[in-house]
């Protein structure tokens, strides 16, 4: 499973490196460094709806630093 987050001029004010680091932290703490790979990227265009990511080419979704980790468990955890 690929993860890109969007680390561009808008997702970044919005919080884009903490989504980040929480991912890190949950690939590690779950033991998914083996299938799961997290790519920065930029503009994945949806500046206006919180940080922009996309899982495996799929559609753009949108997460807040705040709900990263409940993101995570939703749509990477229960994919796995």
């Amino acid at each position: 499973m690929t993860i890109s987050v969007c680390v561009g001029s808008s997702c970044h004010l919005k919080g884009a490196y903490k989504v980040i680091k929480e991912f890190q932290r949950l690939i590690a703490e779950k033991n998914l460094s083996d299938k799961v790979e997290l790519k920065a990227s930029f503009c994945l265009g949806n500046c206006t709806n919180g940080v922009s990511i996309v899982i495996d080419g799929g559609p753009v979704l949108s997460v807040a630093p705040e709900n990263a980790s409940e993101f995570f468990k939703e749509h990477v955890s229960g994919r796995i």
